[in-house]
């Protein structure tokens, strides 16, 4: 069990926590946020297993496309941060409210002018927050956004909000946090469906989510090492069309990856590849006793847990 420290406070944490293991197939990583109960992350360890036990399936390309990603820092801090992304030309900027926002936008395209940009919001807007921000972004920048990703949490608002702004909408939270919803009905509130390997469950879980769901798909990470990251990107590769870059170059943020070489962009892609831990780097991350202890309480109380069926898959 690892604890690795970030290069800039994101998803308002300073480490990032994982647990990683071995099976037939490869390494995999477990790595659910903290915060996350039993039952979400019983989707994530589905999906660990998966890879550590499964061969990938049939994979179309041999490296993946992907997109920057900038948190929300001080503005003098932009370049520093896109430079870890070279040879990317779509960034995907996180926002809360529209002027630290557009500071934001302003600094990124200063840095790279003709930038495609995300803005992804999740899901911290009402609707009337959606409309008003977006309405002053579009003022002030124009048609420069390939996508809004999950500007509101609920469903209903998403669809209101997609017949008022002239943005496509991109929703992820709204499928991880809803796998059980009729997915069928997508379109109604989103143009492009965003999908994590992990928090879906795993590749087969994502491709019968992606044929449910029938949107143009983007392969994104939950802030992994290399060892989950390439789990994503063969997940990418596995579909047989990609219209988007995808957000897999996240390693970036991370003091370190585990693996050499880092799983990290080169002229703007990542190739797709199972890749070793390095020793010296498990040790050098290596999570004190008393949190390591609490990943194996987890584990143990989600395999136990009478729900979490594909734990005698493996036995």
């Amino acid at each position: 069990m690892l604890s690795i420290p970030m290069k800039a406070r994101f998803r308002g944490i300073d480490h990032r926590e994982v647990t990683l293991f071995r099976g037939d197939a490869g390494w995999s990583e477990f790595s659910p946020f903290v915060e996350y109960d039993a039952a979400e992350s019983s989707t994530w360890l589905k999906a660990a297993l998966e890879n550590a036990y499964k061969p990938w399936p049939e994979l179309f390309r041999e490296s993946i496309e992907v997109n920057a990603t900038l948190p929300v820092v001080p503005v003098d801090r932009v370049p520093e941060i896109l430079a870890r992304f070279p040879g990317c030309t779509t960034v995907k900027i996180k926002v809360d409210d529209f002027e630290n926002g557009a500071e934001l936008v302003e600094a990124t395209l200063d840095y790279l002018p003709d930038a495609k940009i995300r803005l992804d919001v999740n899901g911290g807007w009402t609707l009337e927050e959606a409309l008003l921000h977006l309405y002053d972004y579009n003022l002030r920048f124009g048609a420069i956004f390939e996508y809004i990703e999950q500007p509101c949490a609920a469903l209903d608002d998403l669809k209101k909000l997609k017949r008022e702004v002239p943005f496509k909408i991109a929703v992820d939270e709204g499928i991880r946090k809803h796998l059980d919803a009729q997915m069928e009905l997508m379109d109604h509130y989103a143009d492009i469906a965003i999908l994590k390997w992990a928090p879906v469950g795993g590749i087969e879980a994502a491709h019968q989510l992606a044929s449910r769901i029938g949107l143009p798909v983007v392969i994104s990470s939950a802030l992994e090492t290399g060892i989950g990251i390439s789990a994503s990107l063969a997940l990418a590769a596995s579909f047989p069309q990609l219209d988007y870059a995808c957000g897999l170059g996240t390693v970036s943020l991370l003091e370190s990856d585990i693996c050499e070489p880092a799983l990290v962009p080169i002229d703007g892609r990542i190739e797709v590849r199972r890749p070793e831990p390095v020793p010296a780097l498990l040790a050098k991350y290596q999570a004190a006793p008393e949190r390591v202890e609490w990943w194996r309480k987890r584990i143990t109380d989600i395999w136990g847990d009478e729900s979490f069926q594909e734990g005698g898959e493996w036995l």
